[in-house]
């Protein structure tokens, strides 16, 4: 686990080497710099590697993290890297749902989950 931004409402890390996730109650605060040191990583990873994103430890709905997470979506295709997987958690994905902005994730498999026992 490398932690990439800790802020008092959220924190970024990747996990397993290839996995952005973000922990918190995200919001209008902290997705700029959120937005901005995932995509400082992403550009750091060599083209064609497999990444993915977590945000099933985001527990509060918000266009702010969905705005994240598409320019995440702009970062994985200008540095030719593949996205393998969105995880959401329930509040985000209904969110997604409302905003039928599914269609614009070109991963290969979007799940709704918990986040795990022990989650900030």
């Amino acid at each position: 686990m490398s932690l990439l931004l800790e802020r008092k409402d959220a924190t970024l890390e990747v996990v397993d080497d290839h996995v952005l996730t973000i922990r918190g109650e995200a919001d209008f605060d902290s997705a700029g710099p959120l937005a901005q040191a995932g995509r400082h990583w992403l550009a750091d990873q060599p083209g064609q590697t497999e990444v993915s994103f977590d945000l099933t430890g985001v527990q509060v709905a918000s266009s702010a993290v969905l705005s994240v997470l598409l320019v995440w979506v702009r970062s994985v295709n200008r540095h030719s890297l593949t996205l393998r997987r969105v995880s959401l958690s329930a509040p985000l994905q209904r969110l997604m749902d409302i905003t039928e902005l599914a269609p614009l994730l070109p991963a290969v498999e979007t799940t709704c989950a918990e986040p795990a026992p022990g989650g900030r």
